[in-house]
């Protein structure tokens, strides 16, 4: 059962009503040279919509020309069942990265849309002694938990054999959520002396407010890079149970981006969820990009 737009943007105008901010959030205006530094993790995120075959070899066109001496060292998923993903790594960061593919926007818009989910607990055997009180989006966790410990033991190993000290978690879309799990599940699968970086980019709401405080705690190196109008960020809704965490940058037109502090509140205008109140006023073809001139997606794999 899908909700219909009329219904959408009743709940949106509850959503505003029902979650008021919670401290005031202020925004600081992002360099040129801070945006552009960006850029390689942007890369990443567009690489990761690659097939497998191009990112084996490093010949996926732009994206893996934009970041020459990248090491791939094991890539997965069908594009399918399973999204696509590559672990390899950065010999100029000295890091582990690991990044994931995203999905359609429209799908992905008509899959937050839809009543059949629900916030869950996370598997404790993935996340072991997480308290009962923290919940996430039932159909991410289930992603995530299809290769989270295939991701986990090549990410131990490239540790062990190159001596990296930092792991970069990286996702678009679907994949952002996916890179936003992975940054809590490797703080608490790795030991504390690795520093695990995440970068998103147009990510939904993955969990609840507990969720969120829990990524503000255990992953402070955390930014979720957010494009003009786009709708993505802002469902699943708030009156659901869902909350961003901290770190975001809002794209606001090109060249001119602000960093929000506080979590998912909305005091400022030039924050997400007081540019797209709700998602009739948002653009869904802003969620591809471009992000700083790049924008990301299967069709932008060249």
């Amino acid at each position: 059962m899908r909700f219909s737009s009329a219904i959408l943007y009743a709940l949106s105008a509850v959503t505003a009503a029902l979650a008021a901010p919670t401290e005031k959030r202020s925004v600081t205006a992002l360099s040129a040279s801070q945006l552009a530094s960006y850029a390689p993790f942007t890369q990443f995120a567009r690489a990761a919509y690659c097939p497998s075959s191009k990112i084996t070899n490093w010949k996926c066109g732009q994206a893996c020309d934009a970041l020459p001496g990248f090491q791939p060292t094991l890539t997965g998923g069908d594009g399918g069942a399973v999204q696509l993903f590559f672990v390899g790594y950065w010999p100029q960061q000295s890091s582990v990265v690991v990044a994931h593919e995203g999905t359609d926007p429209l799908q992905l818009e008509s899959d937050l849309t839809d009543i059949n989910f629900f916030l869950d607990n996370l598997d404790t055997s993935l996340f072991p002694g997480m308290k009962s009180d923290v919940q996430v989006h039932n159909g991410f966790a289930a992603a995530h938990a299809k290769t989270a410990n295939m991701i986990l033991a090549e990410v131990k190993r490239l540790i062990s054999q190159k001596g990296a000290k930092q792991v970069i978690v990286i996702g678009h879309s679907l994949g952002g959520a996916l890179a936003e799990l992975d940054s809590l599940f490797f703080t608490m699968q790795l030991p504390s002396s690795i520093h695990i970086k995440a970068v998103t980019y147009g990510t939904p709401r993955v969990g609840n407010p507990a969720f969120a405080s829990l990524i503000d705690a255990k992953v402070p190196d955390f930014v979720r890079i957010n494009n003009e109008k786009d709708l993505i960020p802002i469902v699943p809704g708030r009156f659901l149970g869902f909350q961003h965490p901290h770190g975001e940058i809002h794209i606001v037109s090109p060249g001119n981006a602000v960093a929000c502090s506080g979590d998912d509140d909305a005091d400022d205008s030039q924050c997400t969820i007081k540019t797209v109140p709700n998602i009739l006023e948002g653009n869904i073809l802003d969620h591809l990009g471009p992000y700083e001139g790049i924008s990301i997606g299967t069709i932008f794999c060249n």
